[in-house]
């Protein structure tokens, strides 16, 4: 390969890492065609963009950006595919999908500004929130309070109606 060509592929996984703001290095060598096929459409279906590198590349594209990816650098042996994403948990539970059969499996992950390497924090990963689900969340703690107030005052409506006749009777 031309020095020219490498320098377009580093500049190109160079700015895919800057438009994501989550990606995972996995290993998917032991995918057959269909599988990988599979793959790469369930990713396009979940808004994730799978792309296999060579990891000289990809160490060389992660020095040209800003930012210290020193940690991941044990992760960048074998077969290495990266899986790029704005949400930061649908990678994760894309790779327990098919760990089921074996493969792919993750090799490091950088998710939230945080590292995550090796194949054991698959379930950690899978757990974080993603920022829709954490916008739920607050919607929802936010309206429980009114609701229990709107509940008590429409449950108690009827208490006070019927102590004030009692009380207007006498």
């Amino acid at each position: 390969m031309r020095k020219e060509d490498k320098s377009t592929i580093i500049d190109t996984i160079a700015s895919t890492i800057k438009g994501y703001s989550n990606f995972y290095l996995t290993n998917i060598e032991t995918l057959n065609s269909a599988k990988t096929s599979e793959l790469r459409r369930e990713c396009a279906k979940q808004e994730i963009k799978l792309m296999v590198v060579k990891n000289t590349l990809l160490k060389k594209a992660l020095e040209s950006l800003d930012g210290d990816f020193s940690e991941l650098d044990a992760a960048l042996k074998g077969n290495t595919a990266i899986m790029f994403s704005n949400t930061a948990n649908a990678p994760a539970k894309l790779i327990a999908k098919y760990k089921k059969e074996g493969i792919p499996a993750l090799k490091a992950a950088y998710v939230q500004e945080s590292f995550y390497v090796g194949a054991e924090n698959l379930t950690a990963l899978e757990n974080i929130k993603s920022r829709d689900e954490l916008i739920g969340d607050v919607i929802m703690l936010l309206q429980s309070p009114a609701k229990n107030v709107i509940s008590a005052l429409q449950s108690g409506g009827n208490t006070i109606h019927g102590v004030l006749e009692t009380l207007s009777k006498r």
